[in-house]
């Protein structure tokens, strides 16, 4: 069914769980943070995704699919170097960023994967290279940009009345 090898199912439904558990986490806490039990659900089984997905994807040797796959890994290894505070005052912002970045390379393959292959015997795109895609891939980018946008500002309004901190709570007290 589908087309699907049982590594391609094992693959999907890891898949469907990392999409789930970023997508909670990014409505519950408007970023995925890493060491929350969201969060952790998410970077495992995006993890397992890109290692399932390297064997599977067969498209003539190494293709989009699998430097997406390296490009993730990558993202993920700077988003552990900014959790340890490698990129100084920025790095809480690289952190984020980095894992909503993630969120959004988990979109392309879902798109391009869905599209091509649903409904059954007439999918929705016929080309993984059409038009459709480039431009529902572009509208993931912009939606990406400006979510990561209005973290930034959030992360940084939290920063400043952070810093604020007690004084502040002295006019109320008042």
């Amino acid at each position: 069914m589908l087309g699907l090898t049982p590594l391609g199912w094992v693959h999907t439904l890891l898949s469907l769980v990392a999409l789930g558990a970023g997508l909670i986490a990014l409505v519950r806490h408007f970023e995925i943070p890493p060491r929350s039990r969201l969060g952790r659900i998410y970077l495992w089984t995006t993890i397992a995704v890109c290692l399932t997905g390297f064997p599977i994807v067969q498209h003539g040797g190494f293709g989009k699919p699998h430097a997406l796959g390296v490009l993730t890994l990558l993202v993920f290894g700077v988003a552990a170097l900014a959790g340890r505070s490698k990129f100084g005052a920025a790095s809480r912002y690289v952190e984020m960023v980095c894992y909503s970045a993630t969120f959004f390379f988990h979109w392309i393959p879902t798109i391009v994967e869905t599209t091509t292959r649903l409904p059954l015997g007439d999918p929705l795109i016929k080309d993984r290279d059409g038009p459709e895609l480039q431009v529902a891939t572009g509208v993931l980018f912009l939606l990406f940009l400006v979510g990561a946008t209005l973290q930034v500002r959030r992360r940084r309004t939290q920063a400043r009345q952070q810093a604020r901190g007690p004084q502040d709570m002295e006019i109320f007290a008042s």
